[in-house]
């Protein structure tokens, strides 16, 4: 097997604004990109109102991280990579 094909785990934090709770963007990260996604802590305003913070984390290849991560970045979504903080 080559390491393209291990499985690596990446813990990030994503701020989802109020215009996207109706969007499915984590349940998108599962079906599209195939990522297994563990959601370690949330916090969401009442009656969805207001930004939702999500602590999630990620496990899937490289290459699966990575695309699911631009997707991110494609919605114009705050993440931060529990190392560093992100420019997405």
């Amino acid at each position: 097997m080559t390491s393209d094909n291990n499985l690596i785990n990446k813990r990030i934090r994503v701020r989802i604004p109020k215009d996207y709770h109706q969007e499915p963007v984590i349940s998108r990260l599962i079906s599209d990109y195939g990522l297994i996604v563990n959601i370690t802590a949330a916090i969401l305003g009442a009656n969805a109102v207001g930004d939702g913070w999500f602590d999630l984390e990620l496990k899937g290849t490289q290459v699966q991280i990575h695309s699911g991560l631009a997707y991110l970045h494609e919605l114009e979504l705050e993440v931060w990579d529990e190392t560093k903080a992100s420019d997405w």
